[in-house]
């Protein structure tokens, strides 16, 4: 009789997980990107506070790989004029309007690989950074008053934690830093490689390039890869 009881209380307390995350998983989907933050710290249940999470983010990385996937079709189809082609090389400080150049700047990240990093440098959206700032990536700024000192920045440090007026702002500015900072030429590589071979663009494998956005690179590289892995986030890959 007891374990029948305890086994009723475990299925009640299981199906109302499932109804809260139903139901605050819908509020954030169903939300315009910037009109509903969820306080991420309020909520207990690592599970609903993780699918919340995802759901926060998604729409507003899928909104980015649109307009990624949009503007690759104009370069291909040369829908561009002169002068959009010499702004997009300066925007990516590429040496020439090639064709060639430009796509492999301007290319979608894995859905999968922008959600582990921002859990991972956002402690799941509860940093300080995050909930005041809306940068979920750990991204610095170096002008003074770009952004926010942190607490225990070195005295001879001059970096700033950048700030973002919203959640798409700060998932553009990443976007454009993965696609074309030096750091990360061998993800672009990589990704490049996946696309001339017909094959797959995942998170898993452009992990593999991010060594140089956080030390020791190795061991930041497995926890990304752990993240997706652990979370299954490759299931987000394949939506776009």
């Amino acid at each position: 009789m007891v374990n029948k009881y305890r086994n009723t209380l475990r299925n009640l307390k299981s199906l109302f997980l499932l109804l809260a995350l139903f139901t605050v998983s819908s509020l954030v989907s169903s939300a315009s990107l910037s009109s509903f933050k969820p306080s991420f710290d309020s909520i207990e249940s690592t599970v609903v506070r993780k699918e919340v999470f995802f759901n926060y983010l998604l729409p507003a990385i899928h909104k980015k790989n649109a307009e990624i996937v949009e503007l690759r079709s104009a370069i291909s189809n040369d829908e561009l004029s002169e002068n959009q082609l010499n702004d997009l090389v300066k925007k990516y400080r590429i040496d020439t309007p090639s064709k060639e150049e430009l796509l492999e700047v301007i290319d979608i990240l894995p859905p999968s690989l922008v959600l582990a990093q921002a859990a991972n440098e956002s402690d799941w959206g509860r940093s300080r950074f995050a909930k005041d700032f809306n940068n979920y990536f750990g991204i610095w700024c170096f002008s003074k008053g770009c952004g926010v000192i942190p607490k225990e920045r070195d005295e001879d440090a001059i970096h700033e934690v950048a700030s973002f007026n919203s959640l798409e702002d700060c998932i553009d500015y990443y976007v454009l830093n993965i696609n074309r900072s030096y750091a990360y030429e061998d993800l672009r590589l990589m990704r490049k490689n996946q696309r001339e071979n017909l094959k797959p663009i995942t998170g898993i494998l452009l992990a593999e390039g991010l060594g140089n956005y956080a030390f020791p690179g190795e061991e930041y590289i497995e926890s990304i890869k752990s993240l997706i892995n652990f979370n299954q986030l490759e299931r987000y890959d394949f939506l776009n």
